[in-house]
Order: structure tokens, then sequence, then C-alpha cells
């Protein structure tokens, strides 16, 4: 199974990107990796390495983040985002593509050149997140689409319950309608439109629930349109970092706060792990696409590639798009009014 890989894509590229890629080879030996992006500076990282399951597609250029996505896409066709999209759009035996570069540009490149599930209004980003208790909690969507309609939220749900199930291995997650308020009724137009659908839908859905409730443990996944899934997903990552900082600081304020924390190292180091969104968990799926894309956090490091490379795999395994298509099949839209609710 071949994985393309944007390995120019992302602020520690192509070092991290690269080095990701090749512990997971080592943990995968059925795995295989293209490397899309500049073919000598490819080969010096990878001198001295078993190469028999690499593959390097030379491209010369880069797509910066200021650029603007949709122009990149069309325009830079050497760049390695676009000579990984076009190889995974071309080649069926390249199951899948990892990139941390431009979010922007991901999604254009996925729309535009992947293209849709049958039946799928619009793709979206589920990012996956830790909560009090000891599951993981998944938003969609996290920012692919800003405005939306209740049909879009409708498939945003069956998407990322069988995503939900397939990762977790957990049949009938719960599903949650982000809003202002718990009460059936509460919100604006779109979630009070999007309340009855979701009701009537085949998933384990369990109401409104709000902001403070995403990290609860009580959901699984939280159903948003992109503009306020994106603002729960900055917000609640920066308060962890926030805390973080916090505690750092009152540690090293006192003697006594010290000698505390050499007998509170592990607990600390445990919950570090925890909530560390962007340290060894894998990258947000752009579910509805043709072919898996994973979106990686362009900070991302060795860790975060490994693991969103053998998501890749798992995902392909358990067949995630043949369960979405399930899903829309098990929907019986004629028995929901869904009103205007047709998305382009």
């Amino acid at each position: 199974m071949k994985v393309v890989i944007d390995a120019f894509g992302g602020d520690n590229a192509p070092l991290e990107i690269i080095e990701g890629a090749i512990m997971a080879l080592k943990k995968n030996d059925e795995l295989e990796v293209v490397f899309c992006g500049d073919e000598e500076k490819i080969k010096n990282i990878i001198a001295g390495r078993e190469t028999s399951r690499i593959e390097i597609i030379h491209a010369p250029d880069v797509i910066l983040n200021e650029e603007h996505p949709t122009e990149a896409i069309r325009h830079k066709k050497e760049s390695s985002l676009v000579k990984a999209f076009d190889a995974l759009k071309e080649r069926e035996d390249i199951i899948g593509l990892v990139s941390a570069g431009s979010t922007g540009a991901v999604l254009a490149g996925a729309i535009m050149k992947i293209g849709r599930i049958k039946g799928i209004s619009r793709p979206a980003l589920a990012p996956i997140l830790p909560t009090k208790k000891d599951n993981d909690v998944i938003i969609i969507d996290s920012g692919a689409n800003i405005d939306c309609k209740p049909i879009n939220l409708l498939h945003f749900a069956l998407m990322g319950s069988a995503y939900y199930s397939i990762i977790y291995n957990r049949e009938n997650p719960r599903v949650a309608l982000l809003n202002n308020g718990s009460e059936e009724g509460k919100g604006n137009e779109l979630t009070k439109e999007t309340f009855p659908l979701l009701k009537n839908a085949p998933i384990n859905f369990i109401g409104n629930r709000e902001g403070g409730d995403f990290m609860s443990g009580d959901v699984d996944v939280m159903v948003s349109d992109g503009f306020a899934g994106n603002a729960l997903l900055k917000g609640t990552e920066g308060a962890v970092k926030a805390v973080v900082t916090i505690l750092k600081g009152s540690i090293k304020k006192g003697f006594w706060s010290k000698i505390g924390y050499l007998f509170m190292r592990r607990v600390f180091k445990e919950i570090k792990n925890r909530v560390d969104v962007q340290g060894k968990h894998a990258g947000s799926p752009l579910l509805g696409c043709k072919k898996l894309v994973v979106k990686n956090h362009g900070c991302c490091k060795r860790l975060n590639i490994c693991a969103s490379i053998e998501q890749t795999l798992l995902l392909h395994k358990k067949q995630l798009n043949k369960q979405i298509e399930k899903a829309l099949d098990n929907l019986n839209l004629t028995s929901i009014s869904i009103g205007e609710g047709k998305s382009e």
C-alpha cells in the first residue's frame, strides 16, 4: 500500500516529514511511500537508508501559506503538493495523501483534483482532541466550510460517526450538534433546521451540546459549521496551552513548588501527553473525498507524520469511504424535509 507524502509542506519540512515517513516504514512492512519534493534534498536526507520501498517524484516548487489556495493549485504545477495530488488522482496503487502544508491549498487541491464521494455535499475536516475521560472527541467541520446549510451538517454527522467507529472500534458513537444551549429549539436558523435532520438520521444523536461540553467525555462527535467549529478548536488549543504555561510558571515560583514537582513529575508527564494536541496524534482527515487525504498541523513533527500515515493505512483497510457510502444508503432523504438544504 502506497501513501504519497507532501515532503515540503509544513514548518518543519522536509526533515521531520521524511523522518516521520521512515518511522512509519519501519513499523509497517506492507507500506511504501512516495515523496514529492526536491529530489536532491530528499536523497540527501534518506542517504544510507533502505530505499526499496521509497519512491521520489521531483517537485522543485512549494506552495506557501500566504498564497491564494485555488490560484496556487492551478498555477504551481511543479509544487510538492500539486504533484502529490496528481499522483493520488492518477495512480490506483496510491491509497492516500498526507500533507502538513497550507490548509487552504490542501482543501482546494482535494476538491479540484480528487472530488467528492457521490452523494456527499461537501468534504469536512475532523481533528481529534482528548477529553477529561479516557475517550477522545472529534469535531466536524473544523474549518473547511465556513458557510453551511443543514444538509452539509447532516453529511458531516454521517461521516464523523463512520470515522469515529473505525478509529475507536466503537459502534454508534454519540453525535452532538454544537449550539449555544442544550435545549431543542435553541440556536440560529442553521442549527434549528439541522436538529430534526440529525434526530431522524441513522446515527446515535444525543442532541444539542454547548462548547463547554466539547471535552467532557460525554460526546464522541461534535457537529458544526466550519466557522464555529474552527473557533472552538482554536479556542480549546489556546486554553490548553495557557493552562500548561500557568502551571509551569507557578511551579517555578517557589522552593516547595519545585520540590512538589519532583514527586509529581510522572503525573505531569502523563497530563502533558494526554493534552498534547499536536504531539503524536494523527492529523485530520478530509472526510468525503474520493480518496484519503490527511491534513497535519503545520508545526507537526515526525511522530505526528508517522501516526498520520498509519491512520491512512487503517482507514483504507477498514474501507472508510465504503462505510460513508453505506451511511448515505441508510439515510432515507425522502423522509427528511431538508427544504433549501441541498448544497452545490
